[in-house]
């Protein structure tokens, strides 16, 4: 049987005038309160944020018990597919402002499934417990600081703060949407001629497998002192804990897995001189080199800097075989640069076996060395270290550890003395500038998000995406505790 003209109004115990009621009390309260008040300037502005937090938990239920009675139930019930369920489902919400308590009519299919709740979809609610804006701005800062720090904003500014826990799942979320997010963005329409791409890898530590067991499984408790004070609850803890196993002499592993981040910005020539960076975004992930690469390729393709292009793309990388093959593949006309910082930063580590590390000695060595770099004359840097390593005895104090350098750095520039022709390139203005993998990549993701400027774009365009499957009578949250699965790319 059809239903026509069912409203939410008359299901609702908490009312619109009710509420207002509330609202016109707190406002006198406070106007009294502000009148009356003998405090000193601090502790006013105190206590006026905690009564400004109440009236706005007052103001978000007024809107939303407005929303409820406007709310028309007709369009969910006409066509039989759904009855009516508990006329006032309360559920909170954790704003800005705290906890908020409302009400709302639940719909449940004739045929059995989940309940569904109408005024939740109009607004974009999911499931979680924490209102959209909570849910941007913890990630947010989680982009910019660890969870214990976003917590501890939170509490020092809104006097509240979700768990970290909660923010880690928040991450874990909202991360799931960056990537699809990067995807769809439109391509600049005022790029520059000359395509930079900097590729980088770093590898930050991850748990290992039986550091993930001990976590997971049941935790033991733990003995201390009569008083239970913080000096001796770690003592205690050792104690139960017993030795730890000692690594290995230059056992320095910590299990790290490479992230690799992806620069890509352009250059315009102007004055007979590069200038920019322009239009800069960046990428990371730990889906591996291959991943980092293929996204190159198509934001490149989408600034119309395609595979057969005839404009100038130059990739600097930081001479990880792996990283040049694979861009190299993607990018086949492209100028392979060796980023010159790492070259530099070799020489200096070089230097400290032949000199006092801060000594003119060792800054004058590095200078002739960096010459020689920068006037492209890579192949005579290297036969000046082949020189060095036949002018090093064999025996003697230190002599092992300065061969051995050198070999190491011969091994590493020989290679790669095509990627190196830095003369060239400053003459055409071309020289630029412990997690599980799983958990790791949405908070990679989202950080390059806030770093390229596209937070609250990207927030509205996940919205709307949850908006919409919220209409579709999808059910949704956002919070989770899983981690992404990563593609098995080299």
């Amino acid at each position: 049987m059809k239903i026509y003209g069912t409203s939410a109004t008359e299901f609702c115990p908490v009312t619109v005038p009710s509420v207002e009621a509330q609202v016109r009390q707190k406002v006198e309260e406070i106007l009294t309160a502000c009148r009356q008040s003998e405090l000193p300037f601090y502790g006013f502005e105190k206590s006026l944020f905690v009564v400004m937090a109440v009236l706005g938990r007052l103001f978000v239920q007024l809107y939303l018990t407005a929303r409820h009675e406007r709310l028309s139930l007709q369009p969910y019930l006409e066509n039989g597919e759904y009855r009516l369920g508990d006329k006032y489902a309360e559920r909170s919400v954790k704003t800005a402002y705290g906890t908020v308590r409302f009400g709302r009519t639940q719909l449940v299919r004739r045929r059995g499934g989940s309940g569904f709740y109408p005024l939740d979809a109009v607004l974009g609610l999911t499931r979680d417990r924490l209102s959209p804006w909570m849910m941007q701005l913890v990630g947010r800062l989680a982009t910019r600081m660890s969870f214990a720090s976003a917590r501890l904003v939170c509490k020092a500014v809104l006097c509240w703060s979700p768990a970290t826990e909660t923010i880690e799942q928040v991450v874990l979320g909202l991360g799931r949407q960056a990537a699809p997010f990067m995807q769809q963005l439109a391509a600049p329409t005022d790029d520059g001629e000359v395509l930079v791409i900097e590729a980088d890898g770093k590898c930050p530590p991850m748990a290992t497998e039986a550091e993930l067991v001990k976590r997971r499984g049941k935790r033991r408790c733990q003995e201390s002192c009569v008083c239970g004070c913080q000096r001796h609850r770690g003592k205690c803890k050792r104690q139960a804990r017993g030795p730890k196993k000692r690594r290995k002499k230059g056992n320095k592993s910590k299990n790290g897995r490479e992230a690799v981040v992806v620069v890509m910005y352009t250059l315009k020539r102007e004055d007979g001189k590069l200038h920019g960076p322009i239009n800069k975004r960046i990428w990371g992930t730990f889906a591996g080199r291959k991943a980092a690469a293929l996204w190159a390729r198509a934001q490149a393709s989408k600034r119309d800097f395609g595979p057969d292009t005839n404009k100038t793309v130059q990739i600097i990388v930081d001479g990880a075989t792996g990283l040049k093959s694979n861009l190299e593949l993607l990018f086949p006309k492209a100028i392979i640069t060796l980023d010159v910082c790492h070259v530099v930063e070799r020489l200096w580590t070089l230097g400290h076996h032949f000199h006092v590390e801060g000594s003119e000695e060792l800054k004058a060595w590095v200078e002739d060395l960096k010459t020689l770099l920068y006037t492209g004359r890579a192949a005579e840097l290297v036969e000046r270290l082949r020189d060095y390593l036949r002018q090093v005895p064999l025996h003697g104090p230190g002599t092992k550890g300065r061969r051995r350098a050198l070999e190491k750095q011969i091994g590493y520039l020989e290679p790669r003395l095509e990627m190196m022709h830095y003369r060239e390139w400053l003459e055409k203005d071309f020289s630029g500038m412990r997690w599980t993998q799983g958990k790791a990549e949405p908070l990679l993701h989202l950080r390059c998000i806030e770093l390229n400027g596209d937070w609250d774009h990207f927030f509205a365009w996940a919205h709307q995406r949850y908006h919409e499957q919220l209409q579709d009578r999808q059910r949704i949250k956002i919070l989770t505790d899983q981690p992404v699965i990563l593609a098995n790319a080299a």
